[in-house]
């Protein structure tokens, strides 16, 4: 029989407790990584995973993209009309989105994305707006005043504009940019004459201002000075009594012969014909009459 010493005893205990521990740290390095496994696959394809989130990012991305080109379309048609179903995909298409815009029967309007199969329903709602703010905190007469929005970027088109303005005796009030301002200033004062104005600048922010003045005034401070911020620009309408010396001047320069002929020769009889002569130039009746006695 094999005599064993003692040191080889020993050995054979170890080596047999660490092949033991080897064993076990294994099954857990297995157990482990099982584990790991898992979490990582749950974390990559899971209800919740990478892979799912990634997918709900890029949907939200093109969920904003859509919107914000709705909002940009509906303001760009907005400011020159009312807004319809056909010139809002007019806008969308120039701004490379894939949509069919239709008019819903309760007066809203119904967009779909072709590319994303998106759908969106616009209403307007009633809310807090820059222009009645402007209006009230700047103290300027609101018994009548007209929204113009903004005025269009060509000149030829906002001399336009402005034009068949420029008599109007309502406070009118505009949009501006700070950077188009100043054209728009300069072709008021060209049209309208000088009047008083306000400018109102960063509405309910902190530099929150109102700046009461004239177009020549203005037109001078901010070309030394610049101007930043949203702008609401208030202008006050026509002086009533200066409209009326204006008519009154223009309507003396009519003859009221020719324009009894003129009311005849379309047929209607030279008694009405006087009648209707005297109250649109503001005159006696009889004046007319005497005028008219050899028609």
């Amino acid at each position: 029989m094999q005599k064993i010493n003692k040191n080889e005893t020993k050995y054979r205990k170890i080596v047999k407790k660490q092949k033991g521990i080897t064993l076990i740290a294994l099954v857990i390095t297995i157990i482990v990584l099982i584990i790991l496994a898992s979490i990582t696959i749950g974390a990559i394809s899971g209800d919740n995973g990478i892979l799912k989130n990634a997918g709900k990012a890029k949907e939200d991305t093109q969920t904003a993209e859509e919107k914000e080109a709705i909002e940009i379309a509906y303001y760009s048609v907005i400011a020159d009309k009312d807004v319809s179903s056909t010139d809002l995909q007019i806008e969308l298409g120039n701004n490379v989105f894939n949509t069919t815009v239709t008019d819903n029967e309760d007066g809203t309007l119904n967009i779909f994305f072709e590319d994303t199969k998106n759908n969106y329903k616009i209403e307007v709602v009633p809310g807090v707006t820059a222009l009645i703010t402007a209006i009230v905190k700047s103290g300027m007469d609101s018994t009548r005043f007209s929204f113009e929005g903004f005025l269009s970027v060509s000149k030829k088109q906002r001399i336009k504009r402005l034009n068949e303005l420029k008599d109007d005796i309502r406070t009118m009030i505009f949009y501006e940019a700070p950077h188009k301002i100043l054209y728009t200033l300069k072709d008021m004062y060209e049209t309208f004459g000088q009047r008083d104005i306000c400018i109102c600048r960063e509405l309910t922010k902190i530099h929150e201002e109102y700046r009461h003045t004239t177009f020549k005034d203005a037109i001078k401070d901010i070309e030394e000075n610049g101007i930043k911020g949203e702008i609401v620009l208030i202008v006050e309408g026509r002086n009533e009594l200066e409209l009326e010396e204006k008519r009154k001047e223009e309507l003396g320069k009519i003859d009221p012969v020719n324009l009894v002929k003129e009311y005849m020769g379309s047929g209607i009889e030279k008694k009405e014909a006087i009648k209707r002569v005297a109250k649109e130039l503001g005159v006696n009746k009889n004046e007319v009459y005497k005028k008219c006695l050899e028609l």
